[in-house]
């Protein structure tokens, strides 16, 4: 494996890692920010182990596994999760769509999140 595939499977790791601490702490808002940024990563690792390229500089998940041709690759359940948590990271930056989202994320449905960034997380290493 190589140093930047290396580097984006640590980043993923890492935002996992604190996407759990903000469930601890109850701040669920990052919770689904940071589920986010782990897939995000790990599709850039993907993308660059499978195309010997650096990822393109997009948040967007479907178009990061687009460009790298492996969307198709996707189960249709994995494809509604990439597009569940899509916004997450945009709206999680901007205070109009703050108050919206924290509506909508409590608890239960951050630990839903998590465990479905864990598996496709997972998922997407067993594939590097």
């Amino acid at each position: 494996m190589n140093d930047k595939v290396k580097y984006w499977i640590d980043l993923s790791d890492y935002d996992l890692d604190t996407a759990l601490a903000m469930l601890q702490s109850k701040r669920y808002l990052y919770v689904g920010f940071m589920c986010h940024q782990t897939i995000e990563k790990i599709l850039k690792a993907y993308f660059t182990n499978i195309k010997n390229e650096t990822a393109p500089l997009s948040h967007s998940l479907s178009f990061l596994a687009k460009k790298g041709d492996f969307y198709n690759d996707f189960s249709d359940k994995q494809k509604d999760f990439i597009d569940q948590i899509e916004p997450l990271n945009i709206e999680a930056r901007y205070p109009s769509y703050k108050e919206r989202l924290l509506k909508s994320l409590n608890e239960q449905k951050c630990r839903e999140i998590l465990n479905e960034t864990k598996k496709l997380q997972e998922w997407i290493k067993a594939k590097l």
